[in-house]
């Protein structure tokens, strides 16, 4: 592991120079530009290593901005130029070229572009429709940012609206994970391992982990992101971090006959886990080990009729 992580050295960048050139440069947009690290980046969320400096890894920090129609263009490329000609190493790192008009992951970001490319509106309100199709890892993207400077809530604001998914659209995606749960995991990969299909079994176990996961982090009130960092993220949640190795297990053991059944029992074990879950969050009225119930029930608590009578699947 790395001994200062890619946050710390984005944040030690901005208070040694970006701080300095703000206050000297462009006093009087101190108060309005915040400044943080937010976006996809392992170092976004404290998840980088050693392998994580092997591209787009660098000294650097985001710069947020209003609308151009609150600060112009002769600014934002005044404010381009001086980010643009702050040190380019720091603590071993090298900060990468910026072109004129901006393209990277930092540098000078109009906040309402930022918003719009991750949520597809300029100010984190969004529709029912857009809860229930936005992908969650932009979500959790958002969730993870750091911000260093934000004394007009141009940043802080949009993020708190974005930070709690409506119990709803909660429930209506935990609904549709449950589901998936009992065909892959209760139903299909049984059934695979009767027909000694060993590749059907590997994606029916397969398709029972990811929407499980899924399930955790809905449980957990939070948001899932991209493949690669749902493991390393389930470690950090509250609840069923404990669930990685048998996750782990599931979907990298074989399917022979012998392990195949000790991976039914597994499902069914993890299954009665979840079951306890909804019982105990109160958002099931189910009494049976039979998770596609559960799903049904779970959809039943949903308030706002519109978004019970979709699909159970819709939000998945």
């Amino acid at each position: 592991m790395i001994a200062v992580n890619g946050l710390e050295i984005s944040r030690n960048y901005f208070e040694e120079f970006g701080l300095p050139m703000l206050q000297e440069q462009f006093p009087e947009w101190a108060d309005r530009i915040a400044a943080g690290l937010i976006g996809s980046g392992s170092e976004c969320f404290g998840y980088d290593d050693e392998v994580s400096r092997d591209h787009d890894f660098e000294a650097g920090f985001c710069l947020f901005i209003p609308g151009e129609e609150e600060m112009d263009r002769q600014t934002t490329f005044r404010l381009e130029r001086a980010y643009a000609k702050l040190p380019g190493e720091f603590m071993g790192l090298r900060k990468s070229r910026l072109d004129p008009v901006g393209g990277s992951r930092h540098g000078v970001i109009r906040a309402d572009d930022f918003f719009r490319e991750k949520t597809g509106t300029p100010d984190g309100i969004l529709t029912v429709g857009q809860w229930l199709t936005l992908p969650e890892q932009n979500l959790f993207e958002l969730s993870k940012g750091t911000l260093f400077l934000d004394r007009s809530g141009l940043m802080s604001g949009p993020l708190s609206r974005l930070s709690v998914m409506p119990e709803d659209i909660r429930l209506k995606k935990l609904a549709g994970a449950l589901l998936l749960m009992a065909q892959a995991g209760q139903y299909n990969y049984r059934r695979c391992v009767r027909r000694a299909d060993t590749g059907a079994a590997a994606l029916a176990a397969g398709e029972f982990v990811r929407a499980a996961l899924h399930a955790c982090f809905l449980l957990n009130g939070a948001f899932m992101p991209y493949y690669k960092w749902q493991f390393r993220a389930l470690r950090d949640l509250p609840l069923f971090s404990e669930l990685t190795e048998p996750f782990s297990f599931l979907i990298s053991s074989p399917n022979d006959a012998e392990t195949a059944e000790e991976k039914i029992t597994l499902i069914e074990d993890l299954a009665g886990v979840f079951i306890a879950e909804l019982m105990e969050q109160e958002i099931t009225k189910a009494t049976c080990g039979d998770l596609e119930k559960h799903a049904y029930s779970v959809n039943d608590q949903i308030q706002d009729g519109e978004i019970r009578n979709l699909h159970i699947l819709a939000a998945i």
